[in-house]
């Protein structure tokens, strides 16, 4: 008997792109699939629709905890060797998913699997990036948003590497394959992140495991962004600095770099009030300037979510990109 493979997907109002999502999950595999849907408070019908028409089963969350805490009870609730954790936005490429556990037998050594990710314009999102370091990390953030081509943002992003099958410092969570039995060891998604870098962390503990992430561009999926809105692009902005002070305040931990993490602190904070007012700044560079502040399942979540890194800030009315 078939193994049964459990695809997993959170939601928050995320209109008429989850009936796509479930629709072309057909195509993406043969093997049989258990989708689940965990909710953490939809209000525009879609969800229910979805489950009343659809073989999809329902997790309802308590109030909205967050990407990774909603993510870790959708995959708790499913059974299998291999899960599929992906953004409802999502649209499935024929055989996408096939492609992806093909390649599970060609990287005994994988954790974490991802597929190549076209954007809604059709080019080829940077979604297997190295793990920031602190000359890649504050070179981007310094100069990714004004000069394109500098060398800290391609060191970072990879970008200008041919699309070949290989092993990299993380992949995007908008789309990803995980070996159970690896995400169990670690304890899932850290539920710290609310929304932004929880992929890069779980990435990096699997990695010091000896687990490696790969990148598999022979499956694609296309990332619509088309849950949510560019009005919460500000917002975002100050969600993505927190999760990035999360991230580097516990990669230098201890007394010893305590002199590095105030100043991180903040440069982080600095930057994430300039990003709000500068649209510039919150763009960062190529394929992300339309990506950033639309493209989380909880873009509109976060509005509701305050953080010691965040300041007031007034409604963008212009899509953003990726300040990462």
């Amino acid at each position: 008997m078939t193994e049964r493979l459990a695809v997993v997907a959170v939601t928050y109002s995320p209109g008429p792109a989850l009936r796509t999502f479930v629709e072309s999950l057909t195509t993406a595999t043969s093997t049989p699939c258990d989708l689940v849907l965990v909710d953490n408070g939809s209000s525009d019908g879609s969800v229910a629709e979805m489950v009343a028409c659809a073989d999809v089963r329902l997790i309802v969350a308590d109030g909205n905890p967050g990407y990774g805490t909603s993510a870790n009870l959708g995959v708790r609730g499913t059974g299998g060797e291999f899960v599929v954790v992906a953004n409802p936005d999502v649209e499935w490429h024929p055989k996408a998913l096939d492609n992806l556990l093909e390649a599970t037998r060609r990287w005994p050594d994988g954790a974490v699997f991802g597929p190549m990710v076209i954007t809604a314009r059709g080019d080829v999102y940077p979604s297997a990036r190295q793990l920031p370091t602190l000359a890649t990390g504050i070179g981007h953030a310094l100069f990714g948003w004004w000069w394109r081509s500098n060398p800290w943002t391609a060191a970072y992003r990879l970008d200008r590497m041919e699309p070949v099958e290989r092993a990299t410092g993380w992949v995007s969570g908008c789309c990803m394959l995980i070996r159970r039995s690896v995400f169990e060891e670690i304890g899932g998604f850290d539920p710290g992140y609310f929304m932004y870098f929880e992929d890069v962390d779980l990435c990096e503990r699997m990695g010091k495991l000896g687990w490696k992430s790969v990148y598999v561009p022979s499956a694609s999926v296309t990332h619509t962004r088309a849950h949510a809105t560019s009005l919460y692009a500000a917002r975002m902005a100050a969600e993505h600095h927190r999760s990035a002070w999360r991230y580097l305040s516990h990669r230098y931990a201890g007394w010893r770099w305590l002199p590095l993490r105030a100043a991180l602190k903040v440069g982080l904070a600095a930057r994430s009030a300039l990003a709000q007012r500068v649209p510039r700044v919150a763009a960062g560079g190529g394929a992300e300037r339309e990506w950033f502040g639309n493209g989380h399942p909880h873009a509109a979540a976060a509005t509701q979510h305050v953080h010691e890194l965040r300041i007031p800030a007034e409604p963008v009315t212009r899509d953003l990109g990726a300040s990462g």
